[in-house]
């Protein structure tokens, strides 16, 4: 497992103009997070944590800043490479879920697979491999009008994991699920950091999340006050709002 962060950025700054003015939403925020490690972006609604996380996966640029992911500089791509570097080495799961309607839980899955490059057979397997491993063996061929919400959470799950993501960001992967379904999905989180290396990087305000984490990073009004690496059983840690930690310090 590589010692390198798997993404840096450095200065990043978003303005979103709202009539005659602009509200900055990110003040000029350094971010590390490391290969292997659960990272949670704490913080309350409208603090900035969401936009953090679109400007580091590609998804939102920011107006000022860098961000190297996987040692590159992300954001020197054009539009389409950027989109291929989300396809090749990065992972979403959202609280929406983002499934087809139409589509079985194999077929979500096995679509990415297949913008990735996988033969039509490969896919298949490598999808059922992914639903198997979150306890969806069963249900492979439902669509999600027949799905639970958590099962739906976790075919978003199989989806993202299926690829082998370096970077898997997920933005309030719990909100819509129930205590019990919740703590499936962050256990899986945390076996695609520790079993396979995977940079995750967790937006949550679910403070039932942070025994799980190695890293707690938490924004208000688009600064971060703190960062701090969880030692075990160390949830209910105190928070001193001291400067911000460089992962891997």
């Amino acid at each position: 497992m590589s010692s390198q962060p798997a993404i840096v950025a450095r200065g990043l700054v978003k303005r979103f103009k709202t009539g005659r003015s602009h509200i900055e939403v990110l003040k000029s925020v350094d971010f590390e997070a490391l290969h292997g490690d659960v990272t949670m972006v704490m913080g309350p609604s409208g603090s900035g944590k969401s936009t953090l996380v679109a400007c580091l996966s590609g998804l939102l640029k920011p107006d000022a800043g860098s961000v190297s992911a996987m040692g590159e500089d992300l954001w020197s791509y054009k539009s389409g490479k950027i989109d291929r570097f989300r396809l090749d080495h990065c992972g979403f799961i959202f609280q929406g879920f983002n499934l087809f309607p139409a589509l079985t839980a194999r077929q979500q899955v096995e679509v990415i697979l297949k913008y990735k490059g996988f033969s039509p057979s490969e896919a298949r397997r490598k999808a059922a491999v992914a639903l198997t491993e979150v306890g969806l063996e069963m249900r492979m061929n439902q669509r999600p009008s027949e799905l639970s919400g958590g099962e739906k959470q976790r075919v978003a799950i199989a989806r993202a994991l299926a690829k082998d993501p370096e970077l898997l960001f997920a933005d309030e992967p719990t909100s819509a699920l129930d205590g019990e379904n919740g703590q499936v999905v962050i256990k899986l989180l945390q076996r695609a950091a520790k079993q396979f290396g995977a940079a995750v990087i967790c937006v949550t305000h679910d403070p039932r999340l942070e025994s799980y984490a190695d890293r707690v990073i938490h924004i208000e009004d688009g600064r971060i006050l703190d960062d701090r690496r969880v030692v075990a059983g160390d949830a209910t840690a105190d928070h001193s709002h001291s400067q911000p930690a460089l992962a891997g310090a």
